[in-house]
């Protein structure tokens, strides 16, 4: 089968049969934390699913953000959309995105300081504009990238958090720009052929009649830090919301267009983070 046979076949695939099974799938999880919730919130590890052995596991940074109103709604805005966005999206790329990783059925949480963050090959970012990272993270996060880790960074919308994602990310590579990256980067045909820069929303903006967050949000970016090999270390959704989608991905009002395409591009990004 062609390249483009494949890809278009995997896309249909993810578009007519990974929806539907997502949305039943994670209904039934939803029930079933209600019947039977747990002290911590977080997902209880599969005891079968043995981490070391597995080749992908999808970790979440824990960070400080004490300025943050997330604290009070969340306790942290690195625990926004957790632990249902982690969830789904791990369910959705073991169970139904036909690939033959090995992928872990529990995702966890690390701070940049754990010695257990360079076993893990790519950590997920939500709301790094509101993150704030000691020197010690930031020297941690930039041995770990240093040694071929990556890092994906989703949720923060308008100016002033970009500002403060870039200051966060200056801590960690003061040498390196942050660029709009073209479609025709490999991270963008790494396992779907994505030929757009779609402003996937979260569900806030999307109750609003619109897909940005902010009125200073409404051009989305595709962005990312490349070392001076060309590598593509740092990939971020700028004034997008995927871990919303993967959240209310059991949620029919959410749109199917945008819970598909923040699917593909996290798959995309699993794949390259693996294989670069």
């Amino acid at each position: 089968m062609s390249n483009a046979r494949h890809h278009a076949v995997a896309a249909l695939f993810v578009a007519v049969v990974l929806l539907p099974a997502l949305i039943s799938g994670a209904r039934e999880q939803q029930r079933r934390a209600v019947q039977n919730p747990t002290t911590s919130g977080r997902p209880s590890p599969s005891p079968t699913d043995d981490l070391s052995s597995r080749e992908f596991t999808f970790v979440r940074l824990t960070y400080d953000s004490p300025h943050s109103p997330y604290n009070y709604s969340y306790g942290g805005a690195w625990r926004v959309d957790f632990p249902e966005a982690d969830e789904h999206f791990v369910k959705g790329i073991r169970e139904w995105a036909g690939t033959n990783l090995r992928v872990s059925s529990s995702a966890i949480q690390l701070r940049a300081t754990d010695e257990r963050i360079f076993q893990y090959p790519l950590v997920y970012i939500v709301e790094p504009g509101h993150m704030e990272l000691t020197e010690e993270e930031a020297a941690s996060l930039r041995e770990y990238l240093r040694r071929g880790g990556f890092l994906f960074l989703d949720d923060f919308h308008g100016e002033r958090e970009w500002r403060r994602a870039q200051e966060q990310l200056r801590m960690v590579l003061p040498e390196y720009k942050i660029n709009d990256l073209p479609l025709s980067h490999p991270i963008f045909h790494s396992y779907f052929d994505l030929d757009a820069v779609v402003q996937v929303p979260g569900v806030a903006a999307l109750v609003k009649g619109v897909t940005y967050e902010r009125i200073d949000s409404v051009t989305p970016h595709y962005m990312g830090i490349e070392n001076e090999n060309g590598r593509l270390m740092v990939f971020m959704t700028r004034n997008c919301d995927l871990g919303d989608a993967w959240e209310w991905i059991n949620d029919r009002r959410y749109p199917a267009l945008y819970g598909v395409m923040a699917y593909k591009i996290g798959m995309n990004v699993v794949i390259y983070a693996m294989s670069h």
